[in-house]
Parts: C-alpha cells; sequence; structure tokens
C-alpha cells in the first residue's frame, strides 16, 4: 500500500477550513464582549438608553433601539430588557409599546407592578395608554 500525501491544493484548502473556523469562534467571542474598539455589545447600548430616560418619561421599545444604533430591533430591547436579573435598578418599566400602553405579560403582576412604578414616578394614563406629556423626546 503506498502512502497518500495530500497536495498543496488539499493543504490550502484544509488551512482555509481552520483559519474560517478559528474567525468564526473569534467573531462569537466578540459579540459576547465589547470588541477590541471598545464597542459595547447589543444588550450595553439598550441598557445606557434605558438608563438615560428621565423619571416621569416613558420611551417606547422601538425608539430604544433607534436611539442603542439598533434600527427595527424592538423586539431585542423587549427580550434584554426581560433577562434583567430581579432587583436591578435599571428603570426597565419606562419602557412601553408602541400604542403607549404597558405591554401585555403571561403574568399580570408584572403588568401591575409596571403601572404602578410609572404613577410613582406621576405619569397618568388615560385608560391603558399614557398621557402624551409623558413621551420621552430626545
Amino acid at each position: 500500500m503506498g502512502v497518500t500525501r495530500k497536495t498543496s491544493t488539499q493543504n490550502r484548502m484544509a488551512s482555509g477550513r481552520s483559519q474560517r473556523a478559528a474567525q468564526s469562534a473569534r467573531s462569537r467571542a466578540a459579540s459576547q464582549t465589547a470588541d477590541a474598539t471598545g464597542a459595547l455589545r447589543p444588550e450595553e447600548r439598550i441598557w445606557q438608553v434605558v438608563a438615560a430616560i428621565p423619571r416621569g418619561r416613558v420611551a417606547t421599545y422601538g425608539q430604544v433601539a433607534d436611539l442603542a444604533g439598533m434600527p427595527r430591533h424592538a423586539r431585542l430591547v423587549g427580550r434584554t430588557l426581560s433577562n434583567l436579573p430581579p432587583g436591578s435598578r435599571l428603570p426597565w418599566h419606562r419602557v412601553v409599546n408602541a400604542a403607549f400602553t404597558i405591554s401585555a405579560r403571561g403574568d399580570d403582576r408584572a403588568m401591575n407592578e409596571q403601572r404602578r412604578r410609572l404613577e410613582r414616578e406621576g405619569i397618568s394614563f388615560v385608560g391603558a395608554r399614557i398621557a402624551r406629556a409623558h413621551r420621552w423626546e430626545n
């Protein structure tokens, strides 16, 4: 039996695959932390925008996404806020849906808690909708 040797083309192809695999791994790792330029992860950008919403004002999920540099990613904002740890000091309750109402959840207690927090900050409601005077104009 003869020894099979890889051709130089096969070696280059194998090397290219391993380089792509290494690049993919680096890319995944970079998306989990700030990149080499110091850019923040999407979640961190969302947190910064939410933290900037003034007391007594509300913003929509879409507005937060736009200000975080991620237009059309309102659902990511919702998912990010829903994953906050219990006891977080981030004012998540100041983010509402596009109709300026509190988004329905599977748990009515969470909706009641959000409304209670907003009312404590002086935000008034007209029915289920937040009064226009409380909309954050950034």
